[in-house]
């Protein structure tokens, strides 16, 4: 686990295996994106860490002794709080090919058999991370536009009560007009 600041738009990559070679692998692949890598090593701590901070993306094991990555995953995917949080399931080339199904039907984003591709792995993140951004910056717009709306409206509210009788009843309906755009 690299220990960074995080900024607003520092975006968080968990990975989950219980492997320690396979999460040595994944931070040398990932590690020139220069975003924070923390380690879970059961579908446990992964839950975990998923609670005390944001993630852009989850890279999960399928194999993992006690909660495997497809229950972990449904665990993801339950919470309000962890629901969208895409997650690439990473396994051995071995597997069944059914895995496959099963995680994209468990909500998994992606897939890939291991040993996989590092370019290919890094521009699949890229892709994640860049959508993470773009997400967090949308969310500050809609934060600041709903801030310049109710200021607009503390400022109708106060002309309002400056105007006559007459006047008010007019400057109510224009309030009108303007909350249904």
């Amino acid at each position: 686990m690299r220990a960074e600041a995080t900024t607003d738009d520092s975006a968080g990559i968990l990975l989950v295996d219980d492997m320690e070679d396979n999460l040595i692998a994944l931070e040398a692949v990932l590690g020139s994106l220069n975003e924070p890598l923390v380690r879970a090593r059961s579908g446990e701590e992964a839950m975990k860490a998923l609670l005390r901070r944001q993630f852009a993306l989850v890279l999960l094991d399928v194999r993992m002794p006690g909660m495997d990555g497809f229950e972990t995953a449904a665990n993801i995917k339950r919470l309000d709080q962890t629901k969208d949080v895409p997650i690439i399931f990473l396994t051995g080339a071995e597997d069944d090919s059914g895995y496959a199904f099963r995680g994209y039907a468990t909500g998994a984003a992606d897939y890939l058999a291991k040993p996989f591709d590092p370019w290919v792995l890094r521009a699949k993140v890229s892709v994640f991370l860049d959508l993470y951004r773009k997400n967090q910056q949308l969310e500050r717009l809609l934060a600041q536009q709903r801030t310049d709306y109710q200021e607009v409206g503390k400022r109708l509210m106060a002309l309002e009560d400056e105007l006559t009788e007459p006047q008010r009843t007019q400057v109510k309906e224009l309030r009108r007009l303007l909350e249904k755009r």
